[in-house]
């Protein structure tokens, strides 16, 4: 609950409006795991609240880190449902990779977490507490967040909506809008309501092809909003906004880096205000898509910057354990298959 929701409640529970604050404060700033933590409420309150379970808890069942100091978590629910999160450390940054959706059911053709199906929604109270438990496990506050885990965030509106107000409240984390990213497959309807919001945040949309046919044999949801639909939506999201809307397009050899494939995306994205982040395929086993190498990768990035469009090429990190984008979903199997390998 928000400040004002949770003053309600409690002001209808029969306590002061100022308690709503304190608790607060305890869950978004403090980060406690239990309501016997909250030392300056009177038990009579802790124990209400723990009567009405109030606070969302997971458990960290696995951590596998990667030799490029990235780190992947198997968080399990009380209902034995599972995600990962992944913590990525930099200098003075810590972003986390969070899931919203237990399995996935885009259906991505070189995604692992499709492969697995869809599950079930998370909370927002879920979503946030794989934030409490990430940062435990580094011994320091995040200061960036990637809804790019599990699950397609949009698919998931309210309650990733409600988890962002949550995290970026000023008597909580306070974590600023633009330390924020919302990845898509390109959900047009929602990328509209997110407009509408006006927020700060980062738009990323997950693009992988410029043409019709082949972006709709990688991502099937292509085939309900086409590129005639989904880039009118960013740009409208781009001018509502002010923000440049982030292009993510995984390189995959023999498939969308020839140069058809440079000059339809140069076409769509020349002229407006947006941004291309091109990476290496993730590969994921059993499979058929391999990634291109540092040379193709270079070449098609030298291509695309001649058009006039920005360009990173980004590094993938903790591809050695399957956290890196694309390999979330192995869950408890995966684990398996790290602890025998």
């Amino acid at each position: 609950m928000l400040p004002q929701e949770l003053a309600a409640w409690l002001v209808a529970s029969g306590y002061p409006k100022y308690r709503a604050k304190q608790v607060f404060g305890w869950i978004h700033k403090t980060g406690v795991s239990s309501t016997d933590e909250m030392s300056n409420l009177p038990r009579e309150l802790r124990s209400f609240l723990k009567d009405h379970s109030f606070l969302t808890i997971g458990s960290v069942e696995t951590q596998h880190k990667s030799k490029d100091g990235s780190s992947k978590l198997l968080i399990a629910w009380p209902d034995d449902q599972v995600v990962e999160t992944v913590i990525l450390p930099q200098r003075e940054r810590l972003s986390l990779c969070l899931s919203t959706q237990v399995g996935c059911a885009m259906g991505c053709a070189f995604c692992a977490t499709g492969k697995g199906g869809f599950e079930r929604q998370l909370t927002s109270s879920e979503i946030i507490e794989q934030v409490r438990l990430a940062e435990s496990v580094a011994q320091r506050p995040a200061t960036n967040l990637v809804y790019m885990g599990m699950g397609e965030p949009l698919a998931n509106f309210d309650q990733t909506i409600r988890s962002i107000e949550l995290l970026n409240h000023p008597q909580g984390r306070n974590l600023g809008m633009r330390h924020i990213t919302i990845s898509t497959c390109g959900l047009v309807p929602q990328i509209e309501r997110l407009g509408e919001l006006g927020w700060q945040l980062v738009l990323a949309i997950s693009l992988h092809a410029a043409r019709d046919d082949l972006r709709s044999e990688l991502m099937p949801i292509n085939k309900k909003y086409p590129l005639a639909k989904l880039i009118p939506a960013c740009k409208r999201y781009a001018k509502d906004t002010g923000r440049r809307v982030t292009f993510e397009y995984a390189l995959i050899a023999g498939v969308n880096n020839g140069e058809r494939d440079a000059r339809a995306l140069g076409n769509l994205l020349q002229g407006w205000l947006c941004h291309l982040n091109l990476i290496p395929l993730n590969p994921v086993p059993g499979l058929p898509y391999r990634p291109c190498s540092p040379s193709e990768i270079r070449e098609f990035a030298n291509k695309i910057e001649r058009m006039g469009i920005p360009v990173t090429v980004r590094a993938s990190l903790g591809q050695d354990v399957a956290a890196a984008c694309g390999q979330l979903g192995g869950g408890r199997a995966g684990d398996e298959h790290f602890r025998k390998n």
